[in-house]
């Protein structure tokens, strides 16, 4: 048994479409960590599912993606309603999209997922990212 249950629905259709976006990039994987499921390569990159401080057992940010952007990407995600810092992750520069804030744009998904794995993944898989573009 786990020490988190799981916080979130299997069947939510936003996990389906993130987990297609992130398990395309280069050796990525998906384990559950603390209830959430957390997108990988040797270090998290995504994570599905969210609380912030102070609301732990409110599910408005369960359907949520986490991401680590470039501060000036974070900067100006911040600006935008959709986004919030979250609990645990956001004092180390991590930032939230709420999925049901607003019409998902899943290229803007891909985009600040992929600059998160950038920032995570080992040289050796950005450059096959890199490869595979071309």
């Amino acid at each position: 048994m786990s020490a988190h249950p799981d916080r979130y629905a299997p069947d939510v259709p936003y996990l389906a479409r993130l987990r297609s976006i992130c398990l395309a990039l280069p050796e990525a994987a998906e384990k559950n960590s603390h209830g959430h499921p957390n997108f990988y390569t040797k270090k998290v990159f995504a994570i599905f599912g969210a609380v912030v401080k102070g609301a732990h057992f409110d599910d408005r940010w369960a359907q949520s993606v986490l991401v680590l952007p470039d501060l000036l990407t974070r900067e100006q995600a911040l600006a935008d309603k959709r986004f919030f810092v979250p609990a645990y992750y956001g004092p180390y520069g991590w930032i939230g999209l709420n999925f049901r804030a607003a019409e998902v744009d899943w290229d803007e998904i891909a985009e600040l997922v992929e600059l998160s794995y950038r920032r995570t993944a080992p040289a050796r898989l950005v450059r096959a990212l890199d490869e595979s573009a071309r």
